[in-house]
């Protein structure tokens, strides 16, 4: 009953959300289009992209403003929720947060680890990060080298294991990234015992440590495949927790000789309905999928929960993912049959 009470308020508000978003019917008219202007249309005319598509002048329609403006849409749709939400909601959300400071900060780092001419473009994602987040945008942008960007980043939670890089020798993107992974899940990992309880707990331990074998499992492949790395090398890849997959089950992985014998160890794995590597599917279309399945079946099974919010903020941006390779596919003459391959072909 109590949660029931306590979600019953945010769960309305994510129903109604809910209902806006694109249906498969939809997708299958977007991807049979014939521009980006005419999607852009579409979009305006017949989905809840009306509102933010409407502030763009006709003159500029094209992909990276309407990228803009999808985002900006994922973060109306946070605050509609942070501010529905009551504490409780709250302090998960924030949690949620975290995801979209870590997209931030590899945006900066590729900035001036790339040396790019263009300068950053992120007065649209200001408002929004003045408000939530602890990191301050109008400092990021003044970076020219990564020291500058990891001192404008003191004062948050990012500063200390970034800082950490500094005295390293031949740091590379690569290098950035894997720390920001590492702290961010090993992070969350921690702080979910603080900020949730009981069954909400349960939820997020069950999404948030399935998606962390899902990546070490997807690390562990890369590394394989293309890489040709060593074992020694692989596990220096890896999120050091272990939630379904046991510490013998990595190291079987890790230490296989070939994809075969990679597979085979998945195969043994509660999560192999989903990971199979000799389907004609990316590893990326594997995990999204498996994603998908978890999000929706703990919405099924606990609708008044942490998995209303959870699961709307995870499809909203599995939406505009989409949305914006299918733009993509339109803009290069794709066939809307190979369009539909590249976004999955499914919505909710």
């Amino acid at each position: 009953m109590g949660n029931l009470l306590a979600y019953s308020g945010i769960v309305t508000k994510v129903r109604a959300m809910e209902g806006k978003l694109l249906k498969p019917k939809q997708f299958e008219i977007i991807v049979s289009l014939g521009s980006v202007p005419e999607i852009v249309e579409y979009l305006k005319n017949n989905t809840a992209y009306v509102d933010v598509l409407n502030t763009l002048e006709e003159e500029q329609i094209h992909r990276g403003n309407i990228e803009k403006v999808l985002v900006q849409s994922l973060y109306h749709d946070y605050t509609k929720l942070y501010r529905f939400g009551g504490q409780k909601q709250r302090k998960f959300m924030k949690l949620i947060m975290k995801s979209y400071e870590i997209d931030l900060i590899n945006y900066c780092l590729r900035i001036v680890i790339n040396h790019y001419k263009q300068p950053f473009d992120l007065a649209y994602k200001q408002p929004f990060f003045d408000r939530y987040s602890q990191i301050s945008i109008e400092k990021l942008i003044t970076s020219r080298t990564t020291d500058e960007l990891v001192e404008n980043l003191k004062g948050t939670e990012y500063y200390e294991p970034l800082n950490k890089l500094k005295d390293s020798q031949d740091i590379t993107l690569y290098d950035y990234d894997l720390t920001l992974n590492l702290y961010y899940f090993t992070s969350i990992w921690k702080e979910q015992r603080k900020v949730l309880k009981n069954g909400d707990l349960e939820l997020f331990m069950r999404d948030c440590g399935s998606k962390i074998d899902m990546l070490n499992m997807q690390w562990i492949y890369r590394a394989k495949k293309y890489y040709n790395m060593k074992p020694a090398d692989i596990y220096l890849l890896l999120i050091p927790i272990h939630y379904k997959l046991s510490m013998d089950s990595v190291k079987e992985m890790v230490e296989a000789p070939g994809l075969n014998e990679f597979q085979a160890v998945v195969d043994k794995t509660t999560y192999a309905r989903h990971y199979n590597f000799h389907q004609n599917l990316t590893i990326e279309q594997m995990y999204a999928d498996c994603l998908h399945y978890l999000y929706t079946v703990d919405r099924r099974r606990n609708p008044y929960s942490i998995a209303a919010v959870n699961t709307y903020l995870f499809l909203k941006e599995e939406e505009i993912n989409k949305l914006t390779t299918a733009m993509e596919c339109v803009r290069y003459s794709l066939t809307p049959g190979e369009t539909l391959i590249y976004v999955g072909g499914r919505t909710q």
